[in-house]
């Protein structure tokens, strides 16, 4: 591995900022980002990734590397869930090896936006289709969680809650899912002129409220960390193995069909990454079995800071070898 990316992306300043929150709850301090500016940082992270990116998308023009991305991210949503499930399985009930599937079938808008920050600052292009990659990937994996828990529950009288039409409603309509498709199709809409009067708010403060939101799942993730650990070898492995398998074989196989290496490493981060946001919100209603401090701790807890500091160093050595 190139040791420069690594030390790169080891310091850099948002990413050091997430560091911070993790020691702030190791040393029990009062350092704490307020609910609702947390909140709104999140929108707006993803109100400006999806603009760009949507911006990005107008000056494209719609090819067979672009259909091929879309039908490739959607395909990724439904496998990564079914094996995961039965790998989950081998330790985990039905309804949380179908909650923990989804999640890791899902993506994470958060580390999606880390790895374009970490494109932009190694100076690596990429393309605004991957945005909508992106958010088809939330769905589908969702629902796959809820079938795999509706076919293989023995006690299916038992599941409550488990209305398909209402959670696919959910899930297309959960608020990160539906910002950034509509800022991805507003972006793509507005002309250069009014997405450059605009600018300043889009682009030139967003790597500083990322640091400011990194700072906030530092502090989440620490509060977790430590609750999750208690869950056993299995889980923590898991969190940190089937990233890896996912992000390293999607950087191989992506160069099939996708040009550019900024793409092929957002490819790979869709795949390694989990959702903690959109699945944790559809399973709470669909699924209230399962264990929501299992898959959000090991989404966040584990697979999230490893990603976003060795994850993306790796994926990219693969693919310059490959």
């Amino acid at each position: 591995m190139d040791l420069h990316l690594l030390i790169d992306n080891l310091t850099n300043p948002a990413l050091l900022f997430f560091f911070l929150g993790v020691i702030a709850v190791q040393l029990k301090s009062d350092l704490n980002i307020p609910e609702n500016s947390a909140k709104f940082i999140s929108l707006y992270l993803l109100l400006s990734i999806g603009f760009k990116g949507g911006q990005e998308l107008s000056h494209s023009n719609f090819n067979a590397e672009i259909l091929w991305s879309l039908l490739f991210g959607i395909f990724l949503a439904v496998v990564v869930p079914i094996y995961t499930y039965f790998v989950l399985r081998i330790k985990f009930s039905v309804e949380n090896a179908g909650a923990i599937a989804a999640a890791y079938g899902s993506v994470s808008a958060v580390t999606f936006v880390t790895t374009i920050s970490f494109l932009e600052m190694e100076q690596i292009a990429f393309s605004g289709h991957m945005v909508a990659v992106m958010a088809l990937m939330e769905a589908p994996s969702i629902m796959i969680g809820l079938l795999l828990i509706t076919i293989f529950n023995k006690h299916k009288k038992e599941i409550t809650g488990i209305a398909p039409k209402k959670v696919l409603h959910h899930a297309l309509t959960n608020g990160s899912v539906l910002l950034i498709i509509g800022s991805l199709v507003i972006g793509f809409f507005a002309s250069e002129a009014q997405a450059e009067g605009i600018k300043p708010f889009t682009t030139d403060i967003f790597k500083g409220f990322l640091a400011v939101f990194l700072l906030d799942m530092g502090i989440t993730s620490g509060r977790k960390l430590s609750d999750f650990i208690k869950k056993g070898w299995f889980a923590v492995l898991f969190a940190i193995v089937i990233p890896i398998i996912n992000g390293v074989i999607v950087a191989i196989v992506s160069g099939g069909f996708v040009t550019g290496e900024g793409n092929r490493l957002l490819f790979a981060i869709l795949a390694a990454s989990a959702s903690y946001i959109a699945v944790p919100a559809a399973m709470k209603l669909a699924a209230p079995k399962a264990n929501p401090s299992l898959y959000i701790s090991m989404a966040l807890a584990i697979t999230f800071p490893f990603n976003i500091t060795l994850g993306m160093p790796l994926y990219l050595y693969i693919i310059h070898l490959s």
